[in-house]
């Protein structure tokens, strides 16, 4: 008996990915807004020195499977732990100052090597795994020293040059930049990778910008992956949040830095490099998405709400109106809305429970984010939610990934969420949103 060739990883990570999706819609929808940005402006990647030393097959597999769908990103990396090993193989002493590496002369040559070689180390793992990537070390980041006497040979960028990106761009190869920088006199300076990152985002301007970890995201405080963070109203709450750490504050501080040059559309990712597809191109995700946001209004009745907006935008993102009379006989329990009316979430009362009657998201905004955001108010609002769903409706992926119980009938679906809820206790109100009529006109 033949034994079986193992599956390229490119092929597996496309394996992996169709694999977790539902409908193909997703990913079609995604890459059609990711392929109308130039491709040196589709992401920017920033993977830490942990991730090469502890996931590199996994890593390259990834950023290979981009390419293999025509996406081409940035890749900027770091080599902590690599700098730490080399570092203290020639007897020089770690030293940090603010969370930057003191780098002394004599370190520079350790620098150069090891972050070079992890620069080839990387590159040769993306073209081992099918993919095409172009070794740029040095030559990126011009850079002026921040405090010589206090840091030593650490830069911050004072100019990006993107031609050597460009050409690897245009020859459709992923550029791996090392975050090495050269002062004008051509001296090479230490440059922290996320201060590296910051800079190459503010000259491309890219539609993503991604960051790998081996956590796979930000934790909160009992250590599970915060999916969404909107920065427009979640910031100031995270920064006053005792269990957000000083290492957490700086990334989130970083982080609002960066977005804040950025256009309204740009997001950052933060999630493993096993999730990386799952991230970019399912509405659920897998990590944390990051944006500026929108501020997101909260309604316990329909004054105040736009009911025009709000009619706009349920007929917009179901293809069809709700039914007449809906608005007049609507009450409202709590309603979530963004400012922009790109994505809402409607909640009526059904028995003791709260019923989702209406979320309603367009394209771009579920791509932005908002959708998501919009989601984690209404469950944090209501621990016991119960809503109900055409069969055919592709949204259904996310609902079932979300829910904590679902019920199939013919073209309904009824999904709920709440712990320690037993199916028994369930069958009344699953009926009475089973025979609720239908609100938006009939299917074409």
């Amino acid at each position: 008996m033949t034994a079986q060739t193992p599956a390229p990883p490119v092929r597996q990570t496309i394996v992996q990915l169709l694999s977790q999706m539902r409908d193909g819609k997703e990913i079609r929808e995604y890459l059609h807004r990711f392929s109308g940005v130039d491709q040196e402006r589709f992401a920017v990647i920033k993977v830490g020195g942990a991730v090469i030393q502890d996931d590199l097959a996994g890593l390259a597999s990834a950023l290979a499977f981009l390419q293999t769908v025509g996406l081409t990103p940035v890749v900027v990396h770091g080599g902590g732990p690599q700098l730490d090993t080399a570092l203290d193989a020639a007897g020089i002493a770690t030293e940090r100052v603010n969370g930057l590496r003191v780098t002394r002369q004599n370190a520079i040559p350790v620098i150069r090597d090891t972050l070079t070689e992890a620069n080839l180390t990387l590159v040769d793992a993306i073209r081992n795994a099918g993919g095409r990537a172009a070794a740029v070390p040095r030559g990126v980041f011009e850079a002026k020293l921040l405090d010589e006497a206090i840091l030593g040979r650490v830069g911050e960028p004072s100019r990006v040059r993107l031609d050597l990106v460009a050409a690897a761009a245009r020859a459709g190869q992923a550029a791996i930049l090392a975050c090495l920088g050269e002062t004008e006199d051509g001296c090479l300076v230490n440059i922290n990778a996320d201060v590296a990152v910051r800079a190459l985002v503010h000259a491309l301007q890219p539609y993503k910008v991604v960051f790998l970890t081996g956590t796979g995201g930000l934790l909160d405080e009992w250590g599970d992956i915060l999916s969404s963070i909107n920065l427009a109203t979640d910031f100031d709450e995270l920064m006053r949040a005792e269990w957000v750490n000083g290492g957490m504050r700086l990334k989130l501080e970083e982080i609002k830095r960066l977005l804040d040059d950025l256009p309204l559309s740009s997001s950052v990712s933060i999630t493993r490099p096993s999730e990386l597809a799952r991230e970019l191109f399912t509405h659920a995700g897998a990590g944390t998405l990051i944006r500026r946001g929108e501020r997101i209004q909260s309604a316990g009745s329909k004054d105040g709400l736009d009911l025009a907006k709000l009619d706009g935008l349920v007929t917009k993102a179901f293809g069809r109106k709700p039914v007449a009379g809906y608005w007049d006989s609507l009450v409202v329990d709590r309603a979530f809305v963004t400012d922009s009316y790109r994505a809402a979430a409607i909640a009526t009362r059904l028995d003791d429970w709260i019923y989702l009657d209406k979320f309603a998201v367009l394209d771009d905004a579920r791509g932005e984010g908002l959708g998501r955001a919009v989601w984690h108010r209404l469950v944090d609002y209501a621990p016991r939610l119960i809503w109900r769903s055409r069969t055919s409706n592709p949204v259904n992926g996310f609902y079932f990934d979300e829910c904590d119980g679902a019920v199939r009938r013919d073209e309904w679906t009824v999904f709920w969420r709440g712990e320690d809820i037993a199916l028994s206790d369930m069958h009344a109100v699953v009926e009475r949103a089973f025979a609720l009529p239908p609100t938006l006109e009939a299917p074409q």
